[in-house]
């Protein structure tokens, strides 16, 4: 029961920050471009890693790694969080905090929608009814309540944002095989994504000038988006017996995100983001019960496979 109560605080404090990372972007962008941004968020995300895991002492393991497993960290580098976060923070660039964090929010749909081709699922009404529910909040927040005219207020950003959900929908299902400790994984992952995003800099940007406000923000973005936060997450995930009932509360965190984009940044929350937003969110409570099996036959194909070697 102890445990219990401690996963659920551990998943509060992580919906929290998850939270307020949309503010915190925007803030950023302010300052960077969308490379700088992410050479820096990155850097402090790989520091912090790092430090996880020499405190844990599992350096050692990383290196006695085969080839193979270091060739995997270099492709999922690339996805996440090279790949990933420019068109992520590409969309933060086009678009107003409150349309872009809902539309990335859609990569639980756009796994159901990946598992058709890439794990051969079948897709049943329910869950093709769950899928029209959320793309409808897309449309809604895509056309700012203008369905009729289908004109969208910023077709590239939308592309961007539900861009973001299909890269982040690829990367974890095929992470979710990877059977490799998760905070080392992410670790080397991290490492190589870094060397990615140093070269893409240098030949698409340069290196930020910025003061120690500056770094703050961008710091902020790489400590809660990509480092912290995740550890914190995973910790309330192990600690809980009833996982189900802390990971639902991950759809909190679209909806303390525009409390926070209202109070900090100032923007006005339209009236189609959040009627957007109730769709997405609602086909994918709708959708839970799928995703939730999806997980489970992804983890008994991987044990499968796993056991032929």
């Amino acid at each position: 029961m102890k445990n219990q109560k401690t996963a659920y605080i551990y998943a509060i404090i992580a919906v929290i920050l998850w939270g307020t990372v949309a503010t915190a972007m925007k803030m950023s962008m302010e300052y960077f471009d969308f490379f700088q941004l992410l050479f820096l968020s990155v850097f402090v995300s790989l520091i912090t890693l790092f430090c996880v895991v020499a405190y844990q002492k599992k350096l050692k393991n990383i290196f006695k790694w085969p080839v193979k497993a270091y060739l995997k960290s270099a492709i999922f580098g690339l996805v996440n969080p090279f790949v990933y976060y420019i068109v992520l923070f590409k969309a933060y660039e086009l678009l107003p905090a409150q349309e872009a964090q809902p539309l990335n929010y859609t990569w639980p749909i756009m796994i159901t929608l990946l598992s058709i081709p890439i794990l051969k699922q079948k897709i049943s009404f329910k869950n093709f009814t769950a899928i029209l529910i959320s793309f409808l909040g897309v449309m809604i927040i895509s056309t700012r309540g203008q369905l009729a005219d289908f004109s969208f207020s910023n077709p590239e950003g939308a592309a961007f944002g539900l861009a973001s959900a299909v890269v982040w929908a690829l990367f974890w299902v095929y992470n979710i095989k990877d059977e490799r400790d998760e905070i080392s994984k992410l670790f080397l992952n991290f490492f190589f994504g870094m060397i990615y995003i140093t070269i893409a800099l240098f030949v698409f940007s340069e290196f930020p000038e910025y003061s120690g406000q500056h770094f703050l923000s961008a710091a902020y973005v790489g400590l809660f988006e990509m480092g912290i936060t995740f550890i914190i997450w995973s910790l309330a995930l192990k600690k809980s017996k009833q996982t189900a009932g802390v990971s639902k509360l991950i759809y909190l965190v679209p909806f303390i995100s525009l409390v926070v984009i209202y109070f900090v940044l100032g923007e006005e929350i339209q009236k189609s983001t959040l009627y957007g937003l109730v769709f997405i969110i609602s086909g994918l409570i709708f959708d839970n019960i799928n995703f939730t099996k999806l997980l489970g036959k992804i983890k008994k194909k991987t044990i499968k496979k796993v056991q032929k070697l």
